[in-house]
């Protein structure tokens, strides 16, 4: 698939099929009748005269319509490949001979398009020029009878030969049909290109092709390979031999990967947009065996789990039974021998390994569930199961009441602007039950605290992230900076208010007046001005650090640095001493002179102006500064 071979455009809306039936029930043959292509391009495939590995093939039907074949092999031995092909599509040719009638890969093979949950499908009764008319009439009511109750029950049944052609316009027209009447496939997700074929091509390098649902993919588009995480750059695209631009699901693609390695990429990996998806090794799901299981699953069996066109082993773990019986269902934790994509309600096959035949069917619920099932999973499951994906955000974020923004949209494919019962809080999603816990929380610490510490403006920051992260341990939430990141939503929605290390309840005020610890502090700091005790002093003399912190912080003291503390009216007196000095200025010890006091004093003091912006140094001079330029009155808190 050379760069610019063919004519570019945009691929339009197309369906693709997959074929299913037993061996030598003439699907390849079929297939040739219909497209005029071989879909069987291995030498040993033309030489045993059966399909061992997936083929390709399309055409347009008489509506204008175009279809692509996926024609899948029916040898028991060549399961593990039918479901690499039938997996990632929703439409089905089943392929039923009027010579041999129903047999055990028929039963196989309609019990995985059953499970995977076909949208609808067809089914040819080929051969029929091998059988009289009355023997071709008694195959189509014996293939109706075993499609009762299953997802082809509505199929038309079409009788038609590959080798006459009898039927051959009918089947056409039943197929067109089916088209008409498929689901529109989902175009504006996440894309994923389910891989099955891996190959090179000399000057043009690797290329992949697959099935492509959820999305479109780009000429030049930057991809990653999944689960292995290789990047690389799509340098063309084709579908059908057209070279186009842009892909479309439900189509047939090969993209040509510029940057990529054939060793780095094989069938079961999928291409996709890069950190659209996130491998997973782990996933809840809803499984149901299928019809006529011989013998319950249980949690000691080994099987083989098949989705898109991967292949994994299993482990599984049913909740609330020890074993699982046709005709039941029940919810289950599988465990994979390797991560895979997966997506909310993808569908699987499960395979026993041992017995090699297929035995149940599920539907994902849980791509990424949580370490610990809960104390009823099935429930949580059940929820699951009933919602529609634009439920799912709301549902992911209430299970696990906090969810980064940025894994929202990987987990649940959809990025919404807003999530009921849910708010925002810097890069997390969280549950509203949450955000009112960790309130409280809160609320219950500070309130506490300006109870025993009327006179401090707040708690310490770090007391308070420890209350909001202990209420988050408490409903199973460990993150680190989710604390953080809650605190910040209580002081946007006026909750707190934080200011430097310290933050306190919005309602909650210092008030000083009247306390009789305060009064007598101004007063002895009053009574030795011009030069009053110190801080340290102060504090030997038994008045407590957050006594004087609060009266600095209420206006009632000015602090002008951490040893010394003044009255609002010294220091008004002593800015008025520089104003007098005017053009001439003043030095430090005529300042100090001036106020009757001490260096140890006066430059405190003067270096407390210069800070404020009262006063301008030149030397050893300091001169006022207009008040219209210094732009500061004296205010509360020494603000001076």
């Amino acid at each position: 698939m050379p760069p610019g071979a063919g004519t570019e455009a945009v691929e339009p809306a197309l369906h693709v099929v997959a074929t299913a039936g037993h061996v030598d029930h003439g699907k390849s043959s079929l297939i040739v009748r219909l497209t005029g292509i071989d879909p069987d391009r291995l030498e040993e495939e033309k030489r045993r005269g059966l399909t061992i590995d997936l083929g390709f093939a399309w055409c347009t039907l008489p509506s204008g319509r175009e279809i692509g074949f996926v024609d899948v092999p029916g040898h028991e031995r060549f399961v593990r490949n039918m479901l690499a092909g039938v997996g990632p599509v929703r439409l089905v040719l089943f392929v039923v001979a009027a010579d041999e009638g129903w047999k055990p890969q028929s039963e196989e093979h309609l019990q995985i398009v059953d499970t995977l949950g076909a949208a609808g499908g067809v089914v040819a009764l080929t051969k029929v020029d091998l059988v009289d008319p009355p023997t071709a009439e008694a195959r189509a009511r014996d293939v109706r009878a075993r499609l009762a109750g299953t997802v082809l029950r509505d199929a038309p049944v079409v009788p038609c030969s590959a080798a006459t052609g009898a039927g051959l316009d009918e089947l056409r027209a039943a197929l067109d049909a089916l088209l008409a009447a498929a689901p529109r496939p989902e175009e504006d997700g996440r894309p994923r290109l389910f891989i099955d074929r891996v190959f090179t091509i000399r000057g043009a390098g690797t290329v992949v092709t697959g099935t492509l649902v959820g999305g479109r993919l780009t000429l030049g588009q930057e991809v990653e390979i999944l689960p292995g995480g290789a990047r690389a750059r799509i340098r063309s695209l084709q579908t059908h031999r057209r070279t186009i631009e842009v892909a479309r699901p439900v189509s047939r693609v090969a993209a040509n990967l510029a940057g990529l390695e054939r060793e780095t990429v094989e069938r079961g990996d999928v291409l996709a947009p890069p950190g659209a998806w996130r491998p997973t090794a782990v996933l809840d799901a809803r499984i149901q065996p299928v019809r006529g299981l011989a013998h319950p699953l249980t949690a000691r069996g080994a099987y083989k789990l098949h989705a898109g066109s991967a292949e994994r082993d299993a482990r599984i773990r049913l909740h609330g039974a020890e074993e699982l019986r046709a005709g039941g269902e029940a919810f289950a934790r599988i465990r994979l021998s390797a991560p895979l994509v997966l997506d909310v309600h993808d569908r699987f096959v499960l395979r026993e390994a041992g017995r090699r035949e297929t035995a149940a069917g599920g539907i994902v619920l849980d791509p990424q569930p949580p370490a610990r099932p809960g104390p009823d999973p099935a429930a949580r499951l059940r929820r699951r199961l009933r919602a529609a994906r634009g439920e799912l955000p709301r549902i992911l974020v209430e299970e696990r009441g906090a969810v980064p923004a940025a894994d929202l949209a990987v987990l649940t494919g959809v990025d919404p602007p807003a999530i009921e019962g849910a708010v925002r809080a810097g890069r997390w999603w969280v549950a509203g039950a949450l955000r009112d816990a960790v309130r409280r929380a809160v609320r219950e610490e500070l309130a506490a605290f300006h109870r025993t510490n009327p006179l401090l403006e707040g708690a310490s920051v770090a007391a308070v992230r420890d209350a909001a992260a202990g209420a988050l341990r408490t409903r199973g939430v460990a993150a680190a900076d989710l604390a953080e990141a809650l605190l910040a939503h209580l002081q946007a929605e006026g909750d707190v208010v934080r200011a430097g290390g310290t933050i306190r309840l919005a309602d909650h005020r210092v008030t000083l007046a009247g306390r009789e610890e305060v009064e007598r502090l101004v007063r002895a700091v009053a009574a030795g001005e011009p030069s009053p005790p110190t801080v340290p002093e102060l504090v030997r003399a038994g008045t407590p650090p957050e006594v004087i912190d609060a009266a600095a912080r209420a206006g009632m003291l000015v602090r002008v640095s951490p040893e010394l503390v003044f009255t609002p009216g010294f220091v008004a007196r002593a800015r008025a001493v520089i104003a007098e000095a005017g053009g001439a200025g003043v030095t430090v010890s005529a300042f100090r002179e001036r106020l009757g006091t001490s260096r140890k004093y006066a430059l405190p003091l003067l270096e407390h102006f210069d800070r404020q912006g009262v006063t301008r140094r030149s030397g050893d001079l300091r001169f006022a500064r207009p008040a219209d330029r210094a732009g500061v009155e004296p205010g509360p808190g020494g603000q001076a």
